[in-house]
């Protein structure tokens, strides 16, 4: 299994949930591949945001080593499925498809919890570390609920 975890920067959320989905898949035995991007340029080649590398820490999850990059037309390729963890970014993964059958890999990732509401993971880029937390907890049960379902 190879999954894509994609936000607007990638460095807050999607990394985040990369981290922590593949630190869960390891634990279970699972040999899945789990990676993350963002739609926009403007944070590639960053690392991770100082509030996702030090919540990740804090749960045992290292995420330091993280650069961040933009997602490309050949994701559609290389991975299975494609989480697009808020609304905003599923609509700008339809505009690097170039057919339909592409965006059947497409998920919205708090449809994994939350089936058909449309639901997005809270960008905590302004927010305070208690929302690095939140999200953190969010992304968990997310990640749990994903190697539950593709085991």
């Amino acid at each position: 299994m190879k999954i894509l975890m994609v936000c607007l920067g990638n460095i807050c959320r999607s990394p985040m949930a990369e981290a922590i989905l593949k630190s869960l898949a390891e634990k279970e035995g699972l040999s899945w591949v789990v990676d993350s991007a963002g739609t926009e340029s403007f944070r590639v080649g960053e690392n991770a945001h100082s509030g996702t590398i030090k919540v990740c820490k804090m749960n045992g999850i290292d995420s330091s080593a993280h650069i961040a990059r933009r997602f490309r037309k050949s994701d559609f390729e290389t991975y299975d499925i494609i989480y697009a963890l808020a609304t905003d970014v599923y609509r700008e993964i339809k505009h690097f498809s170039t057919d339909s059958v592409q965006m059947q890999k497409v998920k919205l990732i708090m449809d994994e919890i939350n089936p058909g509401a449309n639901l997005s993971v809270k960008d905590p880029y302004y927010g305070t570390e208690k929302d690095f937390h939140d999200i953190f907890e969010t992304l968990t049960e997310l990640s749990e609920t994903i190697i539950r379902k593709y085991r």
